[in-house]
């Protein structure tokens, strides 16, 4: 191999080692860098997991909004959780409170942790929770089986040309999880 060969090649490999730094660095900052542009824009219906004031609202009787409720668990939870319906119609404006049921399937205590959703995505803002189990941890003893609730409201200044919407919740197994051990 010649001179001018070698010295091409070394030219080439600091700019390729860069990108490659480069690029892992952007792997690691993908995740903060997605979640702060979700909230910003109220993308990928990435729900706050806090409760909303109950606010006085008029009641939008010529409105009929679909919700659909949808249940999903993660890693084969061994949960059994559904909602009391797969879908119901609500009026903006009015509060309205569904149950979802969960029961531990094992003889273990198990402690998850539901995570909503809402779609379309921009929609998030407009559904206002004032109660709901996924505020919190939630801890089954072996076998308990457990009414869970959700009261909620739509805003009324939900765009007119919106009449269906999905809240999902999927629910984590966070059991063996460190920040769970101390309390447990």
């Amino acid at each position: 191999m010649d001179n001018r060969e070698t010295n091409s090649n070394a030219r080439l490999i600091w700019p390729i080692a860069l990108i490659v730094i480069g690029m892992f660095g952007f792997g690691f900052a993908l995740v903060p860098l997605y979640n702060v542009f979700c909230e910003i824009t109220g993308l990928n219906g990435k729900v706050k997991t806090e409760s909303a004031a109950e606010t006085e609202y008029k009641v939008d009787e010529s409105r009929e909004v679909t919700l659909e409720l949808v249940t999903a668990l993660n890693q084969n939870m061994p949960l059994g959780f559904r909602a009391e319906a797969n879908k119901i119609k609500v009026h903006p404006g009015k509060y309205y409170t569904v149950k979802f049921f969960g029961e531990n399937l094992t003889g273990e205590k198990m402690v998850g942790r539901a995570v909503p959703s809402i779609a379309p995505g921009w929609a998030t803002q407009y559904l206002k929770k004032t109660e709901c189990f996924c505020f919190s941890e939630q801890t089954f003893e072996p076998h308990e089986r457990r009414e869970m609730p959700v009261r909620f409201v739509i805003d009324p200044a939900l765009p007119e040309n919106a009449v269906e919407m999905t809240l999902s919740y999927t629910f984590f197994d966070i059991t063996g999880h460190p920040a769970n051990s101390k309390k447990n």
